[in-house]
């Protein structure tokens, strides 16, 4: 062979482009196989029913399919020819892909064993892994095809469709139809393929004797030979770690087992000629039980091995689980302790990387061996071999070593580039000097590679140059082809030194510009894509192991590895890959923040718990026993065991006793280590955040306990009082306040945002909230009954009171309605929740003045008469008695008067909470309420009433009231008719109010400063009614307002003269509602009803109302 032929060869470049090559059209066989096999992703025409004749025609004779005379086979096909060509022609394309690679492959390994090509790993590195490479590519390209059921379905049926539409079928389909049939049984054709190839596979493989035999070893004799540990040895720490081969020391074991394995299966006539073949061949027997050809695509090796080789079985498969089981026990120690001393000395990672990338590779090596046997290996003996509880810490240390790296990059640079500079290119300088032998070709590549690596500077990186040493290495590629021809004037295994120095020197280049590409060729997780469901179980078994939860979020950081596994010739697959990595990654995080809510929530409901006991309520036992010091001590009683004090539980006498709020610090301390880990990562152009994830479920399970402290039972009507659930709610805040010091969460924001969701009806979730069920409960328990009687408003007490009644009272009112409930309650639903609370009852208040029009059209004509002629008592004799419905009338305005109640205690305990909290604010609103004049426009009168509603200060006209009025039409009538209606509503009230005199519960209580039937409530009815109403019709309502006192002064004094002693029983009692009503209207004064109704009478009444409530108090004799 001449010595230009060797150069014009271009091993180097060849075999670059091939094995990237085969890559893709790998990848693309993979694509096919998974596509087909999944009947959701099937083209079309295999999965339909008129298409299978012709699908089983096209398999029984091919290749020899006649398009042409077959129509009645191929009636389907003719009929979507068009749509078949479209769908199938990239699987078609696919396939000739694979013959042309196949015909480069043969071409390129021809040439090899023509040029009589040497391999030795330890020489050539870059020579002889590519050559393994391209070998064992494509016999995974060959047996992918194979296992493509459906291939000669799509090959056949796209080129009678080509047929039909050209008139004759596709160049390349005879040789493609022929490759197919060959590879029906594909090992028996690679062998016969690789036949005259053996001596050139079984030399550069017979080269990864040593390197295999020394590296593939027990953790035993990792552990004696001190692997990775770099304080071994403390006076070599400084020392850079070096090698003859530097790439050989990270090359994957994965990688050499694959090599020797599959090499020796195609060239297996060698195993029984060399017995060194067969040693190596035993040895990577013993590894794995399954190789990988691709992702999940695997060679169950000893299967074939057997039916190759029938009389070889057993020996070798004894202790393959515990070697790997062992093996990762011994780096999770040895690689903590390597990332722990190089993050305190990142000064290390100069001299040590190589350190770091053999740790990386020897990790993923393992991840990847369990990842692969969890998945096949469905029946063993020994299923703890395929399963590892501590795996996360594994996949945390290599993450964490590939960010020391990344971190420290500058220091690796820095350090190597002195290295290149200083050391490298004087002792390649010497080498070549001294070299006896060196053509010119030769002799420009290495002057250029000494030029190259002398004129590097530190103040490069200092500079931030961006480095590419990519030509520099593809020459050195080229001139290990070039010297490694039999046939060429330089041997560079005649000179051992140059490549012992260049491949220290391509190592120290990747250093420099290659850190990511090497960070990939030894820790790419990518194939956890592919095995979803040992990479799920691999999780569940960590979230169930105490030690390893903050090791966790490795399993999401793995996902950002998935975006490594696509490839440019098959981007159809980026699509389901990138679903598949962020499915996985959202379903990792979603668990690890709810493992962390649950421990969250189980602490608050401790400290809830503790709360809970400093409540008034709990106090009575500690107050009786203070008391009863002196008394001789009871006995305790059975059942009854010893109350602790609050505060009991902080005295602990023994560290060891471990609490349950330990535990749970415990626990939430290391899921939150994991949450914390990285702020961000990516995962195919997603940016995730960990901690938002713990943001958003901490949000939903908060709005969850918030609305089941208060136990709402709705058929029993049953709940806790709001001051409860406000200490609850405290004892939960105040704890994940203190959140800040475990997780990285703000705590803040999310109050804010459960807080200010329980203020709406509904929270982000669509369920119901303590505003909702609050408002439900006061509506259908407290204020219905009020409505009945069996609960009274005590304006003394200023809350609603139970009247003891049998059988029909199962809660204490004025537990739920005092003044500290209502404030309570107010902090609890804020200003937006009452606003709600607000719209619902003014909803039921219009509800009522809607029955109580009805009742005033009724009596139209009447109240009419009335109005006209209320001084004329003969008139009035004959008229009342014509009125219908007056009780039903003075119950709805009492109804009304109730709820109105209710919200005027619920706006006061809204403004004590409002003053308190923001007073800087509260001010200015009632200095702007104090400018309302009777002048001021009534639109902006309501506006600032509004305004001052919602900050609870108590207005003359209610705007909320009058929103809710001014929306009811009845009948479509006129505004002149409405307002006439509202006129007539207070005539009936005042003319109707003597009936109250004979009910027994209108007796006026001194004790409740009221009524047991609420009729005081009729007030604060007929006052606020009065004022929506007449503010809806423009009209003024002090005279209205004159004219019902004047209206009723006149009804009641007529009570007076009533001969009937029972109908005015309680007369006395009911003319305090006149002073009622002066007191509850800013419109109203006591001058005004002293024209009408004199004072000297309301004074008696209150005389004779004391009187009787003092006899009533005397013992009887």
């Amino acid at each position: 062979m001449t010595l230009p032929s060797i150069y014009q060869h271009k091993f180097a470049e060849k075999l670059t482009i091939l094995n990237d090559r085969g890559k893709g059209v790998l990848i693309r066989m993979y694509n096919i196989k998974k596509t087909c096999s999944d009947p959701k992703t099937k083209p079309l025409f295999f999965t339909e029913k008129t298409m299978e004749p012709s699908i089983k025609y096209i398999n029984k004779k091919f290749p020899n399919v006649d398009a042409r005379s077959s129509t009645q086979h191929l009636g389907p096909v003719h009929k979507e020819k068009a749509e078949i060509i479209k769908v199938l022609n990239s699987y078609y394309q696919s396939f000739v892909d694979v013959m042309e690679f196949r015909d480069h492959v043969y071409e390129l390994l021809n040439t090899i064993d023509a040029s009589q090509c040497y391999f030795d790993i330890h020489v050539n590195y870059d020579f002889t892994k590519n050559y393994l490479d391209l070998v064992v590519t494509y016999t995974s390209v060959i047996l992918l095809l194979s296992r493509i059921e459906d291939r000669k379905a799509l090959i056949g049926m796209y080129n009678c469709a080509h047929e039909m539409i050209q008139g004759s079928g596709d160049p390349s389909f005879a040789r493609l139809g022929q490759m197919v049939l060959e590879y029906d049984t594909p090992f028996k054709k690679l062998t016969e393929e690789f036949g005259p190839h053996t001596k050139a596979v079984t030399s550069a493989l017979l080269s990864l004797h040593f390197l295999f035999a020394r590296r593939n070893q027990s953790a035993e004799q990792w552990r004696s030979n001190q692997l990775l540990s770099l304080i071994s040895n403390a006076a070599a720490m400084l020392s850079p770690a070096s090698s003859d081969v530097m790439a050989c020391e990270y090359l994957s074991l994965e990688v050499i087992e694959r090599w020797i394995l599959i090499g020796f299966l195609l060239c297996h006539g060698c195993l029984s000629a060399t017995q060194q073949c067969l040693d190596l061949w035993k040895m990577a027997l013993q590894g794995s039980l399954y190789l990988t050809l691709l992702r999940d695509e695997v060679l169950q090796i000893h299967k074939i091995t057997e039916e190759f080789f029938g009389s070889l079985k057993g020996g070798w498969l004894t202790a393959c689980g515990q070697l790997h089981r062992n093996r990762r026990a011994f780096l999770r120690t040895t690689v903590r302790e390597l990332q722990a001393l190089l993050d305190d000395q990142p000064g290390l990672l100069g001299p040590k990387a190589l350190c770091v990338f053999v740790a990386l590779s020897l990790c993923r090596d393992e991840v990847n061996w369990l990842v692969r046997h969890a998945e096949h290996v469905t029946k063993t003996k020994t299923p703890e071999d395929y399963m590892d509880s501590h795996i996360a810490e594994l996949l945390f240390l290599m993450e964490q070593l590939r960010n020391l790296m990344r971190r420290h990059f500058p220091i690796v640079q820095r350090y190597h580039i002195q290295y290149l500079a200083r050391f490298d290119a004087l002792l390649l300088s010497d080498i070549i000097q001294n070299l006896t032998v060196c053509p010119e070709e030769e002799s420009i590549i290495m002057s250029a590679f000494v030029s190259t690596l002398s004129s590097l500077t530190p103040k490069q990186v200092d500079n931030k140059e961006k480095f590419d040493f990519t030509g520099l290495r593809l020459d050195w590629f080229r001139l290990q082809a070039y010297t490694s021809v039999a046939k060429a004037p330089m041997q560079l295994r005649e000179s051992p030194d140059v490549g012992r120095v260049m491949n220290l020197i391509m190592f120290h280049t990747k250093m420099l510009d290659s850190l990511e590409e090497l960070l990939l060729e030894t820790s790419d997780l990518s194939a956890f894509c592919f095995y979803v469901r040992p990479f799920d179980k691999l999780f569940a078994v960590t979230m169930e192991e105490p030690a390893m939860l903050r090791f966790a979020i490795a399993f999401p950081l793995v996902c950002s590895h998935f975006t490594h596994c696509t490839h440019s010739m098959c981007p159809e697959e980026y699509p389901h890959l990138k679903s598949c990595g962020l499915l996985l990654c959202n379903g990792f995080l979603e668990e690890i923040a709810r493992q962390a809510t649950a421990c969250i929530l189980d602490a608050c409901a401790e400290q809830r718990n503790l709360s809970e006991q400093l409540l008034p309520k709990h106090c009575a036992s500690t107050i009786s026993k203070a008391r009863n010091k002196k008394t001789i001590k009871q006995p305790p009683k059975k059942g009854e065991p010893e109350r602790d004090k609050p505060g009991a539980e902080s005295q602990r006498k023994d560290r060891s006793v471990v609490t349950n709020m330990d535990k749970l610090h415990h626990v939430l301390s290391e899921l939150s280590l994991s949450l914390n880990h990285v702020p961000s990562f990516s995962v195919f152009e997603h940016t995730i955040t960990p901690a938002e994830y713990l943001s958003s479920h901490l949000e939903t399970r908060l709005n969850r306990s918030f609305v089941s402290m208060a136990s709402y039972n709705q058929a029993m009507q049953e709940i806790m009082r709001p001051s409860e659930v406000l200490a609850s709610l405290r004892a939960y805040l105040a704890f994940i306040q203190s959140l800040g010091q475990f997780t990285c969460v703000d705590a803040s924001r999310i109050i804010r945002n459960v807080l200010l969701q329980q203020t709406q009806p509904l929270d982000s979730n669509g369920e119901q909230t303590l505003t909702t069920i609050y408002t439900n409960w006061y509506l259908e328990a407290l204020l219905r009954q009020a409505s009945t009687g069996a609960i009274v408003l005590s304006r003394t007490m200023q809350a609603f009171v139970s009247v003891p009644r049998e059988g029909e009272q199962s809660f204490n009112a004025e537990e739920f309605s005092d003044i500290l409930e209502m404030r309570a309650l107010a902090e609890l639903l804020g200003p937006y929740g009452l606003k709600f609370l607000s719209d619902n009852l003014m909803w039921h208040v219009s509800s009522q003045v809607v029955e109580l029009k009805k009742l005033v059209t009724e009596n139209m004509d009447v109240l009419v008469q009335i109005r006209s002629n209320f001084y004329k008592p003969e008139q009035m004799v004959s008229l009342l008695p014509r009125l219908t419905s007056a009780e039903n009338m003075l119950k709805r305005m009492t109804i009304i008067g109730e709820i109105l109640s209710f919200r005027s205690m619920a706006q006061k305990g809204l403004r004590e909470v409002f003053s308190d909290r923001c007073p800087f604010l509260m001010g200015p609103i009632e200095s702007l309420k104090e400018f309302v004049t009777p002048d001021t426009d009534i639109k902006i009168t309501l506006s600032i009433f509004e305004l001052a509603t919602a900050a609870g200060i108590p207005c003359d006209i209610d705007p909320a009231l009058v929103a809710a009025l001014s929306n009811l039409k009845i009948d479509s009538s006129s505004p002149e008719e409405e307002y006439k209606s509202a006129c007539l509503l207070l005539v009936f009230v005042a003319v109707s109010l003597p009936l109250l005199a004979s009910d027994p519960f209108s007796m006026y209580s001194v004790e409740i400063d009221g009524y047991s039937n609420n009729i005081h409530c009729l007030a604060k009815a007929i006052i606020h009614v009065s004022a929506a109403l007449f503010t809806i019709h423009n009209k003024n309502i002090e005279t209205h307002l004159k004219e019902f006192l004047l209206l009723a002064s006149v009804s009641l004094l007529h009570l007076g003269q009533d001969p009937d002693k029972l109908r005015s029983k309680n007369r006395e009692s009911i003319s305090l509602l006149m002073h009622l009503m002066v007191e509850e209207s800013s419109f109203l004064t006591v001058d005004m009803l002293e024209t009408c109704f004199p004072y000297v009478l309301l004074r008696n009444a209150y005389r004779e109302v004391h009187r009787a409530f003092l006899l009533s108090k005397l013992p009887t004799h």
